[in-house]
């Protein structure tokens, strides 16, 4: 199949490009800058240079004849700025502006797939009920431009396409700059537990949602939930990312301390997220390498060499 990457060089695009590859697609990725296309092409791909990702002429040339258009792009700010709205507004832009944008001209191809990344964050806090794909949502801001996203996917699909969006869990992987962060304020407990620690964490190793991305160009329309098989306490998850590297257990704050260093991405980054990945592997022979994040800690810090 051909298929278009927006995204190809982030922290999803890049084991997505290198597994569409493998699966003998003929994949073409967006690539701004000369690094990104060399970049590209040790990966598999042909590299398009694109100089604004917000020109929909510029998008919709590039895009031409693909039969598959993935939207894997986001801005997400590092911890330190979550509490600004302004650092958002490049990431909701990417969601909302980009996104119709990517329609409009996989349409204008034909293009038979369209997959769009979105987030399980926008489900509603239900303590420990298992969450599937119809549970109730919770678009507040910093997560309403994936809403905007979700719907460009929908109408995707009501033109006859087959739009996919793909809920995913909380990244963890060896190339995340997230996790590299994350890894680094734990380090000096500085990534506390908030509250009690029983909200659930439903978490995605990097390799396993690019592995199900691939997959997702044979599913059906519609929106899937991408995580491990088994959400942990943020307790346990946490607690499973200091032992693999030897830290001592996490502190804890309270919710409102999270509220006041983070901002209103402290409290959806708080919520319980007990989600269930049961519909994408009834559809797909797609199963996570890493089960839960006791597997995938450690093989992060095997991978480091810590």
């Amino acid at each position: 199949m051909r298929v278009f990457v927006a995204g190809a060089t982030g922290t999803l695009g890049r084991p997505t490009v290198r597994a569409l590859a493998a699966a003998g697609h003929e994949v073409r990725a967006v690539a701004r800058r000369p690094e990104s296309a060399e970049m590209l092409r040790a990966l598999g791909a042909e590299p398009v240079p694109i100089a604004d990702f917000f020109d929909a002429g510029e998008i919709t040339a590039a895009v031409a004849g693909s039969e598959a258009v993935l939207h894997l792009a986001t801005r997400i700010p590092p911890f330190g700025r979550m509490r600004r709205r302004a650092a958002w507004r490049e990431n909701d832009r990417v969601r909302s502006q980009g996104s119709s944008i990517l329609v409009s001209a996989a349409l204008a191809a034909r293009a038979r797939v369209y997959v769009q990344q979105s987030v399980t964050l926008l489900y509603q806090d239900l303590g420990d009920t298992w969450l599937y794909e119809a549970a109730p949502l919770d678009a507040a801001w910093p997560l309403a431009s994936a809403r905007d996203a979700e719907r460009e996917t929908a109408r995707f699909t009501a033109r006859g396409g087959q739009g996919i969006v793909l809920r995913l869990g909380i990244f963890y992987g060896p190339q995340a700059p997230s996790t590299r962060a994350l890894v680094g304020l734990a380090r000096w407990r500085l990534a506390p537990v908030v509250g009690t620690g029983e909200q659930y964490v439903s978490s995605i190793h990097v390799d396993d949602a690019a592995a199900a991305v691939a997959a997702a160009l044979a599913v059906p329309a519609g929106v899937y939930n991408v995580v491990d098989d088994e959400p942990l306490s943020e307790r346990a998850y946490l607690g499973a990312l200091a032992a693999a590297f030897g830290f001592k257990s996490p502190r804890r704050i309270s919710r409102r301390l999270a509220r006041f260093l983070l901002g209103p991405g402290g409290e959806v980054l708080a919520r319980s997220q007990r989600v269930s990945n049961t519909m994408f592997k009834a559809v797909t022979p797609w199963k996570p390498a890493y089960p839960t994040a006791r597997e995938g800690w450690p093989a992060i810090a095997k991978a480091w060499g810590r």
